[in-house]
């Protein structure tokens, strides 16, 4: 009797002891939850998408903008409004738009403050020389556009405020546009506002529609997404702090995949710990003891996912490129939240009932121990395994049949796909292809071109040293796409007022700027191109001549995205490499594995070539595109082969190689698939915000992750395993035993369930 009541009062204690612990985590999580939410919602403010301060200090067109302060103090920012009738301006209508112009000053722009505050000049009407157009240039203050009003920048309330103006311009049969940089960066802002509300709210049905699916219960896909909602919470704190300290830098589309990330990740986790659970709660009676034992068995895998991960974006810190760079640590921090999440608030949440309630949550199919695994010498065989795991039972067999047959041939038609590489075209696009849809900046844009020089806008600026001015200007001119190009002349004049036409060169320290206009828009490919074959002909005659500007800028991006490519690649195949190598212990089976990656890779990006050019007839992609692939598809798609690898490695350890592969494919098949269907349609989610970098790499990520997931490690991984045998854990394959000399299954000890 002592003893039972004893037994009772440290099984009341110890049940006592886990529901604590349980409580407290929810806790700590619940307070994460309440703050990081707020942060979520702030990220918008502490974004950065201007791309000039993406670049490094080293960049050319970094140079001339600090060459550029010494001929203007101010940091200016032009905005456009094109103002266009059906043909001849009347005289009615060249006044309507000279009432506009004199109105623009006066228009308020919230708290008190008018668009006058951040004017810099004048806004005078330029009439074009076919007279169907006129142009309203408005010079702003750059630093001041950056500033908020409210919960919106300045420069979005000066683009509104200007097109609510406009507008009406109607009553007058007039049509106009608020245009150039100031717009385009409007737009882009706008066009990012979607991933708080909609990008967020799609990720989430898409995964929840998915674990109803995978589940069929009516609350375990709640229990997964709330870790996921969670550690995204979590991610948000984090990451938000520290761009508000300047610690990182953060742009809308770091933000977009930040969420996707996360929320991928944690399912992914979530769904892995999940089935080793449900799996567990059939071999012991206990659901903590259960819980023990699935996070023992999976947190190895976890880990060495998590670290592969991280490991691959923080390569991204080698990028001279601010926008690459700080992807990186924003990413990294979000798998953390991932990981953390899953191992931690995942398990209270499915313990949360008791020992009475936890399997309830699998409910209608409640797993439960069976007679056949209370015994402690039963062990079930590879037929039976098969047997109860339906359509991976029959990819097993197959595997076992004709190892060799199916590699092979796999990787037959993986390297096939690789062939249209080379016709993915990513050397850059211009900034107006980077909306999906029609927006006013580039509807404006499209109207400048139509009838005033487009490059006049933000013209190329070329500082030479003074005794060069002639050789260089000759060579400016003497490019092809320039059509004009002059010095800038010394003000004699009032401020704002322009020089005298007879006025000398300003020089600044011994340097002279020369702006040309070019025929193409500073935001065009065509602009880019010409910018190169500027630089080209004044290194020949001026060494020390450096050549800025808008579509500098653009071209120094791409420029590095090329160099990054070539720096960052190698990184994440040596840091992967090396991780596997100390998950697998082996050196064979890390090498076919990162191997099959790339194969995927290349198929991914030869596919994608053709759907791209011949399918969607998107105009190309910027260098950066294959970057993120590459770096997202080795990291994440290394992942499926790690969850399969470990379980492989584990029942090689007791089966040998050959049996150990069909079990670890076999048992994994169903979970591993059901979390690459998640990552690939979190990823797609990238897809409903209208900007071609986004919809491209939802797209590169999504197919990728599903050809990771249902061909290279369904097929290919397996197969390789299997028919390289014991071999596969070189140097280190004693630790296995040989498939031709196992004559009896080992045996695990396993305690009978009523004593767990």
């Amino acid at each position: 009797m002592i003893l039972s009541m004893l037994s009772d009062s440290r099984g009341r204690r110890r049940g006592f002891l886990r529901g604590s612990a349980v409580l407290g985590v929810l806790l700590v999580w619940l307070t994460l939850a309440g703050v990081g939410g707020q942060s979520i919602g702030k990220l918008s403010e502490v974004q950065e998408n201007d791309a000039a301060a993406f670049l490094p200090r080293s960049a050319e067109s970094t140079r001339a903008a600090e060459l550029a302060k010494g001929f203007s103090d101010q940091d200016v920012l032009p905005a456009i409004v094109v103002v266009e009738g059906d043909g001849q301006l009347t005289p009615e209508q060249l006044v309507a738009v000279e009432e506009l112009a004199a109105a623009v000053p006066a228009l308020e722009i919230g708290d008190g403050r008018t668009v006058e505050d951040v004017l810099l000049a004048p806004v005078v009407p330029v009439p074009s020389e076919d007279g169907e157009a006129v142009l309203l240039a408005l010079t702003l203050d750059g630093a001041a556009v950056q500033e908020t009003v409210g919960e919106e920048r300045v420069l979005n309330e000066v683009v509104t405020a200007l097109r609510e103006a406009a507008a009406d311009l109607d009553d007058a049969g007039l049509e106009a546009w608020v245009t150039g940089p100031a717009g385009a960066v409007a737009d882009l802002v706008e066009a990012f506002g979607g991933i708080d509300g909609i990008l967020l709210l799609v990720a989430l049905v898409v995964v929840f529609v998915i674990l109803v699916l995978v589940y069929r219960s009516p609350s375990l896909p709640f229990t997964v997404l709330f870790t996921s909602v969670f550690a995204l919470a979590a991610a948000g704190l984090g990451v938000y702090q520290l761009a508000a300290a300047g610690v990182l830098v953060l742009n809308g589309q770091s933000q977009g995949i930040l969420f996707i990330l996360v929320v991928g990740a944690a399912t992914d986790y979530s769904l892995l710990i999940v089935a080793r659970y449900r799996e567990e709660l059939t071999r012991v009676a206990s659901p903590y003891s259960a819980m023990r034992r699935a996070l023992r068995a999976s947190i190895e895998p976890i880990a060495a996912s998590a670290g592969t991960v991280i490991a691959g974006l923080l390569t991204l810190l080698l990028s001279d490129l601010t926008s690459n760079s700080s992807l990186g640590p924003v990413a990294a921090i979000g798998i953390v939240a991932a990981f953390v999440a899953s191992l931690t608030l995942l398990p209270a949440l499915l313990l949360l009932g008791g020992h009475r309630f936890a399997r309830l949550i699998f409910w209608p199919r409640v797993p439960r121990p069976s007679s056949a695994d209370a015994d402690a010498d039963h062990v079930e065989s590879l037929a039976e395994v098969e047997a109860r795991n339906g359509v991976w039972g029959r990819v097993s067999r197959l595997i076992g049949r004709r190892p060799r047959l199916v590699w092979v041939s796999t990787a037959v038609v993986l390297l096939a796909a690789t062939a249209f590489v080379p016709q993915l075209r990513a050397s850059g696009t211009s900034e107006t292809d980077v909306f999906l849809t029609e927006v006013e900046s580039v509807a404006g844009q499209d109207v400048v071109a139509r009838h005033f020089p487009a490059g006049q806008v933000q013209p190329v600026t070329v500082f030479a040293p003074e005794a060069d001015l002639d050789v260089v200007l000759e060579a400016v001119l003497a490019t092809d796409g320039v059509d004009s190009a002059a010095p800038v002349a010394e003000a004699s004049g009032p401020p704002g007022a322009p020089p005298a036409p007879d006025a000398p060169p300003r020089v600044v320290d011994g340097v002279v700027q020369i702006q040309a206009v070019t025929s193409a828009g500073s935001e065009t490919q065509d602009a880019v191109e010409v910018v190169s074959d500027v630089r080209a002909a004044v290194s020949e005659v001026s060494p020390e001549t450096v050549v800025g500007g808008a579509a500098a800028q653009r071209l120094d991006t791409q420029e590095t995205s090329v160099r990054d490519l070539k720096v960052i690649v190698p990184t994440v195949l040596v840091v992967i490499l090396v991780v596997l190598i100390g998950l697998l212990r082996s050196i064979v089976a890390p090498v076919l594995l990162l191997g099959a990656n790339l194969l995927s890779l290349g198929a991914t990006l030869g596919i994608a070539a053709v759907v791209f050019n011949d399918v969607l007839g998107f105009p190309g992609a910027d260098p950066v595109v294959p970057l993120y692939a590459f770096v997202f598809l080795v990291a994440l798609g290394i992942d499926y082969s790690i969850f399969l690898m470990t379980r492989v490695r584990e029942e090689s350890l007791r089966h040998g190689t050959r049996e150990g592969t069909r079990r670890g494919l076999t048992v994994t098949g169903g979970v591993i698939t059901s979390a690459g269907v998640v990552l690939a349609a979190t990823f797609g989610a990238l897809a409903v915000l209208p900007l071609l970098f986004l919809v491209q790499l939802a797209f590169l990520v999504a197919l990728g992750v599903l050809i990771d997931t249902l061909v290279v490690r369904s097929l290919l991984v397996p197969g390789l395993i299997h028919d390289i045998g014991r071999a596969s854990w070189w140097p280190w394959q004693r630790r296995v035993p040989a498939d031709d000399t196992l004559t009896e299954i080992p045996q695990r000890r396993e305690e009978p369930v009523a004593s767990r």
